[in-house]
């Protein structure tokens, strides 16, 4: 079992958990992800590692209610445990891949929609600690909404907080601060864009037209998180990939937006997964070959 040992509501329907998990903590770099249940008849969660602490044993994700599982989830108090943990997995993100010294030279922007703070700042965080500074712009609906925003702010070489409604920060899309960065003289070697399929599609469009190599997490369509259910396949650069298990980091200006959000639509219901069976063949599945 994995004992709760902090919960906190960020805000409405938005949860923080520090969770003892050990072997997870000891291994687990930014940009993987976990897989937790409740119990022993709980739906698989795959969540992404939004902190981790080695010396204390912990690892911190935060999640969103939309569903029964993690509205259960929501339930659990300090104190109470998991039945299932399981990770790290997924690859790391690529700039785990670099020296400090390469890193350094780089110019990079994060880019974060909604609960997409919560991936991006162990990155940021694990960039800060090797003496690196990155440009961070974090996207909300309302300023209720924000969350992570201190933390973030300790971690960033310059944050930027934008909501769609104008109550706080700048106005507008993240979209719309990416073009104000570089119109005032900004230049970027990378963008990092994590949060709604939505907001990923566009900052990738964008980002081609400025000729900003962009690297997005495809975890909002996870399911099942071992590359058995098929549900985040994706094409990227004319390839079949699957978010879990190739991913969930992708070339964001190879990712065809477009057929993953109407895959999505479809495989939520059982006549939709039913007709993408018939229509995928043998690349319907991540290689269970079951399904």
């Amino acid at each position: 079992m994995y004992k709760i040992v902090k919960k906190e509501e960020l805000t409405t329907n938005i949860y923080l958990m520090d969770v003892e998990a050990a072997r997870v903590a000891k291994t687990c770099q930014p940009g993987q992800f976990v897989i937790v249940r409740t119990d022993a008849e709980g739906e698989r969660i795959p969540l992404t590692i939004c902190d981790y602490d080695r010396e204390k044993g912990t690892v911190t994700i935060v999640f969103q209610c939309v569903g029964a599982a993690t509205h259960m989830m929501a339930e659990l108090k300090e104190g109470d445990a998991f039945q299932d943990f399981v990770g790290p997995l997924g690859c790391p993100s690529e700039l785990v891949k670099e020296t400090p010294e390469a890193l350094r030279k780089k110019k990079i922007l994060f880019v974060a929609g909604g609960v997409g703070a919560a991936p991006v700042y162990p990155q940021v965080k694990w960039l800060h600690e090797k003496g690196v500074n990155a440009d961070v712009i974090v996207g909300s609906k309302t300023k209720d909404l924000l969350i992570l925003e201190k933390e973030m702010e300790a971690v960033a070489g310059n944050l930027y907080i934008t909501t769609d409604d104008g109550s706080y920060g700048r106005s507008g899309m993240v979209t719309q601060t990416i073009k104000d960065l570089v119109a005032e003289g900004k230049q970027y070697d990378v963008c990092i864009a994590i949060g709604p399929m939505i907001m990923m599609k566009f900052v990738c469009l964008l980002t081609k037209e400025l000729g900003i190599p962009t690297v997005v997490s495809l975890n909002p369509i996870m399911v099942d998180g071992t590359g058995m259910c098929g549900a985040c396949r994706v094409t990227v650069g004319g390839k079949v990939k699957f978010a879990c298990v190739d991913g969930p980091e992708f070339d964001g200006h190879g990712v065809n937006f477009d057929e993953a959000m109407r895959r999505q639509t479809l495989y939520k219901t059982e006549e939709g997964r039913a007709m993408l069976k018939l229509q995928e063949g043998d690349t319907h599945h991540g290689g269970c070959g079951n399904c």
